[in-house]
């Protein structure tokens, strides 16, 4: 018994229909990826390049009414802006949140806030930094 072929005979009917789809997904695909990484790129830039003040929490501590908070902010010569800081309770309830405002021509600042809390809080938390 023999077993009849389901395949055309090669080169009798052009390329199969699959080999065109291939083709054309490869080159969707080709043009999508990038397309995004052209758009990651320009996010990049304008997240990095375009911040003119940054900050990160040194160390705080925790009273019963306030959390005096270590921040370290780098900047732009003259630039000036604020950087927003908040406190959480143990229950995770936001009880404080304050905007601290830097400016001048100091390009590095270290610098002890204080931040007002409702009820005793347990952390200090950087939520960002905003130029004008």
């Amino acid at each position: 018994m023999s077993t009849a072929s389901t395949r055309a005979p090669e080169g009798r009917y052009g390329r199969s229909s699959d080999a065109r789809a291939d083709r054309t997904l490869k080159v969707v695909g080709a043009v999508l990826g990038a397309l995004l990484l052209a758009m990651i790129g320009y996010f990049a830039y304008h997240y990095i390049g375009k911040n003119k003040i940054s900050a990160e929490v040194i160390e705080f501590d925790v009273g019963k009414d306030s959390v005096k908070v270590h921040l370290e902010v780098r900047k732009d010569a003259g630039a000036s802006g604020y950087c927003t800081l908040r406190s959480q309770a143990e229950s995770g309830a936001e009880v404080g949140r304050a905007d601290f405002r830097f400016d001048g021509d100091s390009t590095r600042i270290d610098k002890v806030v204080t931040l007002r809390t409702t009820s005793p809080g347990t952390t200090a938390e950087l939520l960002g930094c905003h130029a004008d």
